[in-house]
C-alpha cells in the first residue's frame, strides 16, 4: 500500500488523464497487481524499457519502504538482464517524471554508436552516428526476442507471487 503524501501535498489518485494510469505505454512483457514491465516503443533504442508502478504516485518517497524496495530491485533486475543479453557500453537508469508525474523508470541499455550517445536518450540526434546507429539498432533488434524471454523468465515468478502477497 502506498505512503501517504506529505502534510500539506494532496493526494494522489488514479488518473484517468494520465499516460501511464490507463494505456499499457508500450508492450507489456511483465505484469503483477503493483507494477508491470514495458517494452517501450523506441526505434533508436529497442530494448528502452519501463519499469511502471501501477498506482498514480509521483515520488519514490510517497511508496513505504517495502514497496519502494520492491520497485528498486525490479529496476536492478532489468538492467541485470539487459547487461546478460545485450551487453550494452552502459545502461542509464532514469526516473524523471516531469512531463508525465506517475512513477516509472526508464531502463536504457546504451552503445557508444547509439544515436544519442553520451547524451540523453531524449536529446538531439548526433548528426554523425546515423549509419553507425542504424546498425546497432538491427543488432539489438536481432536480440531482443530473446531480451524479452529472458525478462519473462525473471520476472514471472517475482509476477505470480506478487498476486500472492496482495
Amino acid at each position: 500500500m502506498a505512503a501517504k503524501p506529505p502534510a500539506g501535498m494532496p493526494s494522489i489518485a488514479r488518473q484517468a488523464s494520465c499516460a501511464l494510469c490507463g494505456p499499457d505505454a508500450g508492450r507489456v512483457l511483465v505484469r503483477a497487481p503493483r507494477w508491470r514491465i514495458v517494452l517501450a516503443d523506441d526505434a533508436d533504442h529497442p530494448a528502452f524499457t519501463r519499469v511502471i508502478w501501477n498506482a498514480h504516485v509521483a515520488e519514490m518517497s510517497d511508496l513505504d519502504e517495502t514497496d519502494r524496495r520492491t520497485l528498486f530491485d525490479l529496476v536492478v533486475r532489468v538492467e541485470s538482464v539487459q547487461r546478460e543479453i545485450l551487453s550494452p557500453d552502459k545502461v542509464n537508469l532514469a526516473s524523471l517524471g516531469n512531463q508525465v508525474p506517475h512513477l516509472h523508470w526508464h531502463v536504457v541499455p546504451r552503445w557508444r554508436d547509439d544515436r544519442h550517445f553520451p547524451n540523453a536518450v531524449w536529446g538531439t540526434a548526433r548528426d554523425d552516428a546515423q549509419g553507425q546507429a542504424a546498425a546497432r539498432s538491427a543488432a539489438v533488434l536481432a536480440r531482443r526476442d530473446e531480451y524479452v524471454d529472458a525478462l519473462r523468465r525473471c520476472f514471472d515468478e517475482a509476477a505470480r507471487s506478487a498476486a500472492d502477497t496482495r
